[in-house]
């Protein structure tokens, strides 16, 4: 049975690149719940939840949390690498309605830890399923999940410096940023890049240019390659570098 249809009616010019009519037959949550032992990128603090009201004693149940920005299942902001860029002001809620892609470097990467997306990876990709949507979110399925509970084996190493996980390669990320004119790049790993690549070089690219950067997805292999509609719905920090994102995909 297929899901609810919503009609679009007028989307705005700067929005998504859909029209119409949306229908879908699953809803697939691309976030990871947020507790004090997921992964943590080396000198991010910890993940901490303090109870600060219960049942028993006030009636009700209260925690305070504290974490990272970065921590989680998270968007960058252009504020996390030059002072004085914008934080999440920047995405409006149109911007965080995109179409999405998948592509899928399982294999590639179980041989390399290292692994850089290519741009003949695009061009095979192109060659199955067409062109590069313009306006999508690229997302890239290298199979990292199955790590996500041993923080080290999903970071590559213990600490700065010594992380290996795989990513897009610099000019894929040009091609699909400025030769496909996509809205962004999401990765299941820890970063967008791989984690040999120390200068951030695909998210500096992606974020110079207000673009999405979405880390730590997850169960991007229930996704079919084209015609997912991804719904990024943001805690919005005031001023921050970034912050907790619950990513949805509504698949047809």
């Amino acid at each position: 049975m297929r899901g609810p249809r919503f009609m679009v009616t007028q989307p705005p010019s700067d929005g998504p690149a859909f029209g119409g009519s949306i229908t879908f037959s699953r809803v697939v949550d691309l976030s990871w719940p947020i507790h004090p032992g997921i992964p943590r990128w080396p000198g991010d603090p910890s993940v901490e939840f303090e109870t600060v009201a219960d049942i028993e004693e006030d009636g009700y149940f209260l925690r305070r949390f504290s974490m990272g920005e970065h921590s989680g299942t998270h968007l960058s902001a252009p504020s996390g690498f030059r002072t004085g860029a914008s934080g999440h002001e920047c995405f409006s809620p149109q911007d965080l309605v995109r179409p999405a892609i998948v592509i899928d470097i399982t294999t590639q990467a179980e041989a390399d830890w290292n692994y850089a997306l290519t741009m003949n990876d695009i061009l095979d990709w192109e060659s199955e399923h067409g062109p590069v949507p313009q306006g999508c979110v690229a997302l890239l399925r290298t199979g990292w999940q199955v790590r996500w509970s041993r923080p080290v084996d999903y970071l590559g190493g213990p600490g700065a410096g010594q992380l290996h996980f795989p990513g897009f390669g610099l000019e894929a990320a040009q091609m699909l940023l400025e030769g496909r004119s996509v809205a962004g790049l999401g990765a299941d790993t820890a970063g967008v890049e791989p984690g040999v690549d120390t200068g951030f070089s695909v998210s500096r690219l992606a974020l110079e240019n207000r673009l999405i950067v979405l880390e730590n997805l997850t169960n991007l292999e229930l996704l079919p390659p084209t015609g997912t509609l991804l719904v990024v719905g943001l805690v919005r920090l005031e001023g921050g570098s970034g912050g907790p994102a619950a990513v949805t995909a509504l698949v047809p």
